[in-house]
């Protein structure tokens, strides 16, 4: 690789992606194209390349940053196959997984605490349900105006049959033409990651806790590997697996003279798993996490983002913070002042692409650099040593389900 030394600080980060159907390889390539652009707005070395032959979707980033050399070893964590299969539902079949995963974040309280905790993102939230449902009621109108159509023309009990079947067709054309189209309107990948959430009533399935599992070993073996950090990030609905993640690798016991602990998150949804009855677990992996000694866990949204519940403190607003809880440390940042204003003007409504700005280049970047946190020489402990949070950051208790295992 050229641009940088990688005799210094040595990093191994693991990527927990949220609800995503794509494959792994997007985002090395994002990575690649943000992570350039980052180092030529703020003047540091960046080199990166794809690492082959581990079975693993791995890539190598070197930086210097001043006179400091660093590389990292970045890791995709891939459930993307398990994402693949929830979504694979016909239409009448996404139309009950719709009325079920409503009934239970509705039955359960914990649609009504999300709304209290953050409206914004329930707003975004409500864009499947409102999508559907006018996918429908327009499928079914086609439905009649097909079938008086018919009765129309041909009249009598043949009217009736021939109207009957020309407009179920009909309904079943709208109603695909909208499947086809949900790339651009994300109406049903929307719903699919709430139910994926709502299917165990918040706790993780038997396929996405296998996984977890098996990400957990990764994550413990490369604490003895020689490195100084072992970083996890989670973004979106992965926030909340990269949580479980670190909380169980911290319960099996970190050595003692191995790489750090620690944990990012980006952006995040902890809060629609959290509330519901049966993310005891996960509520536990956030008491733990709170008052970890061991672990330092740093949490990142903007009040931009209408994707995430933005600002809040998750073992705060579950109602599970021990005493002596001294972290997330949760701050902003900050996308208008961040971003260039006419980036800013370019992406504020485009909901999906803010959301993964935590990943992306700023043009005017506070304390808040991806690429240094994953790949410069700092420890996140170091990095954010005496960093205050941000002054509107939510704590009060939200949650209706408090119990622990």
């Amino acid at each position: 690789m050229d641009g940088a030394s990688g005799t210094g600080f040595r990093r191994r980060v693991f990527y927990v992606p949220g609800y995503d159907p794509f494959p792994p390889r997007r985002y090395r390539e994002f990575y690649r194209k943000e992570g350039a652009a980052q180092a030529q707005i703020s003047g540091y070395d960046f080199a990166m390349k794809a690492e082959t032959g581990s079975g693993a979707y791995v890539w190598r980033v070197e930086t210097r940053i001043g006179e400091q050399p660093a590389e990292a070893r970045v890791q995709v964590l891939v459930w993307a196959d398990l994402v693949q299969q929830s979504m694979r539902r016909g239409v009448v079949a996404t139309y009950l997984l719709l009325v079920r995963t409503l009934w239970i974040f509705f039955s359960t309280g914990a649609l009504g605490a999300m709304i209290r905790l953050r409206p914004g993102p329930m707003l975004t939230g409500a864009w499947p349900v409102g999508m559907l449902t006018g996918q429908l009621l327009l499928g079914l109108l086609t439905l009649a105006l097909v079938w008086w159509g018919a009765q129309a023309l041909i009249g009598g009990v043949l009217g009736h049959l021939v109207g009957a079947g020309l407009g179920a067709l009909a309904l079943a054309g709208v109603m695909q033409g909208f499947r086809k189209l949900d790339t651009r309107l994300f109406a049903y990948y929307m719903l699919y990651d709430f139910a994926q959430v709502a299917q165990h009533r918040g706790a993780f399935g038997p396929a996405l806790q296998a996984r977890l599992d098996g990400f957990a070993e990764e994550v413990a073996a490369a604490l003895a590997e020689g490195h100084d950090e072992v970083l996890v990030v989670g973004h979106s609905s992965g926030a909340a697996l990269a949580v479980a993640i670190v909380a169980a690798v911290e319960r099996q016991g970190l050595p003692e003279t191995g790489a750090r602990l620690a944990l990012l998150t980006l952006g995040q949804a902890i809060p629609m798993q959290a509330f519901l009855p049966e993310a005891r677990q996960l509520r536990a992996d956030l008491r733990q996490l709170a008052a970890s000694p061991a672990v330092t866990w740093v949490d990142v949204s903007a009040r931009g983002d209408g994707v995430c519940f933005w600002l809040t403190d998750p073992p705060a607003v579950c109602g599970v913070a021990p005493e002596d809880q001294h972290q997330p440390l949760v701050f902003s940042a900050a996308f208008s002042e961040t971003l260039a204003p006419e980036t800013w003007r370019r992406v504020r409504r485009q909901f999906f692409r803010l959301h993964i700005q935590y990943l992306a280049a700023f043009e005017r970047p506070r304390d808040y650099d991806y690429f240094q946190i994953t790949a410069g020489p700092v420890l996140l402990a170091d990095r954010y040593r005496g960093r205050a949070p941000s002054p509107q950051v939510e704590r009060r208790v939200y949650s209706p389900h408090r119990s622990l295992p």
